[in-house]
């Protein structure tokens, strides 16, 4: 894809995970990351069928949103390390990411991001030759109406 064809984003930007019926959860766009993160309040961890799987609660940011429980199979648990340099090991799993009309698979990690200002952070496997992120712009995407932001069926 040439750079003329793809979208730029902000270096913050409100995107959609339809797998778990979230419609709108903020998110950092950081090129400097390389998986994407997101923030969960409880994460259980189940084998079922030879499989492990992983249920965990989202909350989306959104003032007076209510928590949403979401599970999916996890593809891995592998070292993660974070920005300070300290590693960590993290369950990811696949799903489908939904920004600026585009929708995309895509893995990652389910951490605890609490004391960040963002629940999800976007990194560049994901945004990988769909986007391009100007770092002085912020919601270049526009942000979700009232009506646009409660959750949908998954």
């Amino acid at each position: 894809m040439l750079d003329s064809e793809r979208i730029v984003l902000g270096w913050r930007e409100w995107l959609a995970l339809p797998q778990f019926g979230i419609v709108a959860i903020k998110a950092k766009i950081d090129s400097g990351a390389r998986t994407s993160s997101l923030h969960v309040e409880s994460l259980d961890h189940r084998r079922r069928a030879g499989r492990d799987w992983l249920q965990f609660v989202v909350i989306t940011g959104r003032r007076g949103a209510a928590p949403v429980v979401c599970e999916a199979p996890a593809i891995d648990r592998r070292a993660v390390s974070d920005s300070g340099g300290h590693k960590t090991l993290r369950w990811f799993i696949h799903t489908e990411f939904e920004l600026a009309g585009r929708r995309w698979d895509g893995e990652i990690n389910l951490t605890s991001r609490r004391d960040m200002l963002f629940p999800l952070l976007l990194g560049r496997n994901a945004l990988s030759g769909r986007f391009i992120v100007d770092p002085a712009a912020a919601f270049r995407c526009g942000r979700p109406t009232p009506k646009r932001r409660r959750r949908a069926p998954p």
